[in-house]
C-alpha cells in the first residue's frame, strides 16, 4: 500500500510565507514602481530598482515583523537607490546626491509623476505654480498629492521627520493656491 508523504512544517511554512509575502508586498507593487519612477527617472531603471528592492525583501521577509509594509519596502528602496547612486557619482555629498539625483535623470529631463504633471496631464497656469516651486516643496507635493503616499511614506523616503513633510506640504500648497489665485482661479482647498 502507497502512502502519501506528509508535508513537512518547514515546507508549510514556506507555503504559508509565500502566501504572506504575495498578501502584504506584493500589493504594493503600484507605489513602489511610481517612487522607483519618481527617483531613477527613467522606466527601466525603475523596473530594476522594484526588482531589486522585491529580491531584497524576499531574502529579509523572514525578519519583517508584518507591521507597516509599505513603509519596509521604501526604506529598501530608498536604500538602494542611493546606494547605488553614491556608486554612480562617488565625488558628490550625500546631501547633493539626494538633491540632484531625484530631480534630474542620466539626461537631465525628469520622467516621474512630478515631471509628467508638469509637462502637460495639468492646466499650464497649474503646471507653472509648481514648476515655481523649490525642489523639497514640488518633492513633496508629488509623493503625497500625486503618488498618495502618507506624511510618514514620503518622510521615509525623504528621510526628514514627518513634521517636515506637513510644514513643505502646506507652504507647497499655500504657494501654489496663491499663485493659482493671482490667475483668476479659486476655490482650490486641499
Amino acid at each position: 500500500m502507497m502512502t502519501t508523504p506528509t508535508p513537512s512544517a518547514t515546507s508549510l511554512q514556506h507555503v504559508a510565507d509565500e502566501t504572506r509575502f504575495r498578501e502584504q508586498v506584493l500589493s504594493e507593487l503600484e507605489v513602489l514602481y511610481r517612487v522607483a519612477r519618481r527617483l531613477t527617472r527613467d522606466a527601466n531603471d525603475a523596473e530594476d530598482l522594484v526588482q531589486e528592492t522585491l529580491l531584497r525583501a524576499y531574502r529579509a521577509f523572514d525578519r519583517f515583523d508584518g507591521r507597516h509594509p509599505r513603509a519596509w519596502l521604501l526604506t529598501i528602496l530608498r536604500n538602494r537607490f542611493y546606494t547605488e547612486a553614491k556608486r554612480a557619482r562617488p565625488d558628490l555629498l550625500d546631501e547633493e546626491v539626494s538633491q540632484r539625483l531625484p530631480a534630474h535623470g542620466a539626461d537631465g529631463r525628469g520622467e516621474g509623476t512630478e515631471e509628467a504633471a508638469l509637462a502637460g496631464e495639468l492646466d499650464p497656469v497649474v503646471r507653472a505654480a509648481l514648476a515655481a516651486l523649490s525642489p523639497k516643496h514640488r518633492a513633496v507635493i508629488a509623493l503625497v498629492d500625486l503618488d498618495g503616499l502618507s506624511y510618514q511614506e514620503a518622510a521615509d523616503l525623504l528621510e526628514v521627520p514627518a513634521g517636515t513633510v506637513m510644514s513643505r506640504l502646506h507652504r507647497a500648497r499655500s504657494k501654489v493656491r496663491a499663485r493659482l489665485a493671482a490667475h483668476g482661479i479659486e476655490g482650490v482647498t486641499r
